[in-house]
C-alpha cells in the first residue's frame, strides 16, 4: 500500500487541486474476495502500518500524503468519524490485519479475535464545474471489523477494495426538480383546459366529485408525461456527456444516489398506468351505432300468400352488410402504427446482439465490444434507463415515421379503407365518445342502395371513378366523409330513450319480460326506431335537433376544445385527418408507446435483465390486446345489435 499504483501516477499537481490526466483510460473496479482467517494469521504475526502516498508525477517527483479516515473510529466511547464532517478525525496511518490485540496471557497463543480492515475505499471527488478533470485531493476510507475465531482452518472474512470517483449531484438534482416543478405547473394548466373541454363535451357545467376524479385522472397522464421526458432526457445526458467526454467534466452518480432518479421513473411507470387504464375503460364503453341507409327496392318485391290472399311483399334489406361494417371495426380496434414483435426483437438486437448494453456500464469507456477476460463493471441504473428508453423509442418513433409515410401511402391504410367500406356498404358510423361529443364517418352511398350483385356494384364504381355521380361527401359536392360532432342535450336526452330500449336485453334477468319473442320484437323495433331516428337526423328531418356543419378554428384544433356551445344546434366539424381513431389503439399510439416503454425499463431496473424484461413486455402487451379485443366486441354487439357470434 505504500506504493501507490501506476494509475494513480497519472493523477498532476495543479497547486491544491489535481488535474485528471488520461482519467478516461482507467476506473478502477470495486474488489471484494474473501480471506481465509488461518492465512491471515500466518502471515501478519503482529500489526503492520502503512502511510499511504500518491505519486504526482512531474520532472520533480512528490509525494501526497492521502489523508485516511478510519469509519468507525472511537473517541470517548462514541463514533466520531461519521455523518458530520466537522467531527472527523483524520490520520496518516493504517493497518490490515490485526492478529495481536485479541491473543489472551500470551503472545504465542492463538488470538481469540483479529481486528481486519474489511473496507477500504479511495474517494475521488471531482472540483465541481471543472472542464479539466480537476479534483479535490483524494481521500481514503477504512472500516474494519472484528472477527471472533470459532472455526480458524474453515472460517473466512470478506473484504472489499475500491474507488469511488463522484461529483456533487446537488446542482443536477435541482436542475431535474426545476425542470419537474415548471413542466408539472404547465401539466396542471392543460390538464385544467382538458378537464374543461370535458364539462363542454358532456354538457354539465357543475363542478363536482366526477369533475375532480377526471381532473385528477387527466393530471396522472400529463404528470406521466412530464416524469418520462424528465428522465429520458436525464439519462440519455449522462449517456452522452458522460461516455463521450474527451476530459472529465462530469461523473457518474454513485449506486445510492440514484434512488430519487429511480424513483421518478416509478412515479412515471404508475401514473402513465392510470392514464392507459382510464382510456382503455373508455375505448369499451364508447357508444356507437351503425346507421343503414339501404331501403328496400321495388323490383326485389316478392309474393307470399297469406290467409288464402295473394298480395307482394318487398323484400328485406340485407344485414350482412352491417354485420361486414361491424367486424371491420372489430378488427381495427387493436392495430397500432407499429408492430410490437418487431419492436421487441428489434431492441433486443442492439442491446444483446450488438453489445449495446455494455454502453451502460459504469465505466467511460464507450466501446461495444470487450474481451471475455476483461473486467466488467457493474451497471448504472442512469445509464441503463437512458440506454433502454432511448433505443425503445428510437426504434418506434423509425416505425411510426415508415408506417405513416410509406406503408399507409403505398400498401394499405385500414382507417380510409374503413370509410371507404362504410361507403360501398350504405352505412354510416356515429360514435359518442363522451355525452355530447363524438365521431361520425358518413358512409351514404352515392348510388343510393348497396344490396346489389357483382355486375350493378362494379359498374357503380365505375360511375365513381370516372366522376359520373355525385361525391360521397355529406356536405354537396364534398368527398369530406368524417367528422367530429358536437350534439345539443335535446338530441343526446332523445338518443339515450332509445338507447334504453335497445339495450334492454343487458339488464338482469329479473327485470327482463317473461315472453322472450316479446323482447327480441321489442329490440328490434328500438332498433329500427335508432336507426330511422338518427338516419332523419343527418337528413335534418328534426327542425329542433338540427345541425350545421363548420371547420373547427386553428386553436380549437390545438387545444382540443370547441369554443361554440351546442346549445339551438349541433355542430359536425370537418375532420379530415380521421381523428375518430382517437376510440382505438390507433389514435392513442403516443400513450402505448410510451406505457411499454416504462413498462420493459421499470422491469430491467428490477432484475437488471433485458430479455426477462423483453419476455413478460410482450405479454403485457398480448395480455391488453386480448383484454381490449374481448370487452370492445361485447360492447359493439350490445350497442350495436349485431350477435357476437358474427364478430370473428
Amino acid at each position: 500500500m505504500n506504493r501507490p499504483t501506476p494509475q494513480l501516477r497519472r493523477f498532476a499537481a495543479v497547486n491544491p487541486l489535481f488535474t485528471v490526466d488520461a482519467f478516461l483510460n482507467f476506473i478502477a473496479p470495486d474488489n471484494t474476495c474473501d480471506l481465509l482467517v488461518a492465512n491471515l494469521i500466518v502471515s501478519h504475526p503482529e500489526p503492520l502500518f502503512y502511510d499511504v502516498y500518491m505519486d504526482l508525477g512531474g520532472e520533480n517527483r512528490k509525494l501526497l500524503p492521502l489523508p485516511t479516515l478510519v469509519r468507525n473510529q472511537q473517541y470517548n466511547g462514541r463514533l466520531i468519524n461519521q455523518d458530520n464532517m466537522r467531527n472527523w478525525y483524520l490520520s496518516r496511518r493504517m493497518f490490515l490485519v490485526d492478529t495481536l490485540s485479541g491473543r489472551e496471557k500470551s503472545i504465542t497463543a492463538s488470538p481469540k479475535v483479529i481486528r481486519v480492515a474489511t473496507s477500504v475505499r479511495i474517494r475521488f471527488q471531482l472540483v465541481p464545474r471543472t472542464q479539466e478533470g480537476q479534483i479535490f485531493p483524494p481521500l481514503m476510507t477504512v472500516t474494519y471489523t472484528d472477527v471472533p475465531i470459532t472455526d480458524i482452518n474453515t472460517q473466512t472474512v470478506s473484504v472489499t477494495f475500491a474507488m469511488d470517483y463522484e461529483m456533487d449531484q446537488i446542482e443536477a438534482r435541482t436542475k431535474t426538480d426545476t425542470a419537474l416543478g415548471i413542466l408539472g405547473g404547465v401539466a396542471v394548466l392543460y390538464s385544467l383546459l382538458k378537464t374543461v373541454s370535458w364539462k363542454r363535451r358532456i354538457s354539465s357545467p357543475i363542478i363536482d366529485l366526477e369533475t375532480m376524479l377526471k381532473f385528477l385522472l387527466f393530471y396522472s397522464g400529463d404528470l406521466a408525461n412530464v416524469f418520462f421526458v424528465v428522465t429520458v432526457g436525464t439519462g440519455l445526458y449522462w449517456l452522452i456527456f458522460y461516455k463521450a467526454q474527451q476530459f472529465v467534466s462530469v461523473l457518474l452518480p454513485l449506486p445510492s444516489q440514484e434512488e430519487q432518479f429511480v424513483t421518478y421513473i416509478g412515479c412515471a411507470f404508475a401514473l402513465k398506468a392510470v392514464q392507459f387504464l382510464h382510456k382503455l375503460y373508455l375505448q369499451v364503453t364508447v357508444d356507437i351505432f351503425l346507421i343503414d341507409w339501404e331501403r328496400p327496392r321495388s323490383k326485389g318485391n316478392r309474393t307470399v300468400q297469406a290467409h288464402g290472399e295473394t298480395k307482394r311483399d318487398p323484400s328485406p334489406v340485407s344485414i350482412w352488410r352491417t354485420y361486414f361494417v361491424a367486424n371491420e371495426w372489430n378488427e381495427l380496434q387493436t392495430i397500432r402504427k407499429i408492430s410490437p414483435t418487431f419492436q421487441i426483437m428489434a431492441v433486443l438486437f442492439f442491446l444483446e446482439v450488438l453489445d449495446f448494453s455494455n454502453l451502460a456500464l459504469r465505466d467511460p469507456w464507450a466501446t461495444l465490444q470487450r474481451p471475455p477476460e476483461a473486467y466488467t463493471p457493474p451497471y448504472s441504473l442512469i445509464l441503463r434507463y437512458g440506454l433502454a428508453a432511448t433505443l425503445w423509442l428510437c426504434i418506434g418513433l423509425l416505425q411510426v415515421i415508415f408506417f405513416t409515410v410509406f406503408y399507409e401511402h403505398f400498401v394499405e391504410d385500414k382507417i380510409r379503407q374503413f370509410v371507404d367500406l362504410c361507403s360501398v356498404s350504405n352505412i354510416s358510423v356515429l360514435l359518442f365518445f363522451n355525452r355530447c361529443f363524438g365521431y361520425y364517418i358518413h358512409g351514404r352511398s352515392v348510388h343510393g342502395h348497396a344490396d346489389t350483385n357483382m355486375e350493378e356494384m362494379s359498374n357503380n364504381l365505375k360511375r365513381e371513378r370516372e366522376s359520373l355521380c355525385g361525391q360521397r361527401g355529406l356536405v354537396p359536392n364534398s368527398d369530406i366523409q368524417t367528422f367530429q360532432v358536437s350534439i345539443n342535450n335535446r338530441l343526446r336526452l332523445q338518443y339515450d330513450r332509445i338507447q334504453d330500449s335497445l339495450s334492454r336485453r343487458n339488464r338482469p334477468s329479473r327485470l327482463m319480460d317473461a315472453s322472450t319473442a316479446n323482447l327480441s320484437d321489442l329490440q328490434f323495433r328500438a332498433y329500427n326506431t335508432m336507426n330511422h331516428f338518427l338516419g332523419s337526423i343527418i337528413d335534418h328531418g328534426h327542425p329542433d335537433m338540427d345541425y350545421m356543419v363548420k371547420e373547427k378554428l386553428m386553436l380549437e384544433r390545438v387545444i382540443g376544445m370547441e369554443f361554440m356551445e351546442p346549445s339551438d344546434k349541433s355542430y359536425f366539424y370537418t375532420d379530415e385527418a380521421h381523428s375518430f381513431s382517437n376510440v382505438l389503439f390507433y389514435g392513442n399510439e403516443a400513450t402505448l408507446l410510451i406505457f411499454d416503454t416504462l413498462f420493459f425499463c421499470v422491469v430491467d431496473l428490477g432484475s437488471q435483465n433485458f430479455i426477462l424484461a423483453a419476455v413478460l413486455t410482450y405479454i403485457e402487451q398480448m395480455l391488453f390486446r386480448f383484454i381490449r379485443n374481448t370487452l370492445g366486441r361485447r360492447n359493439l354487439a350490445n350497442k350495436t345489435l349485431v350477435d357476437q357470434r358474427f364478430l370473428i
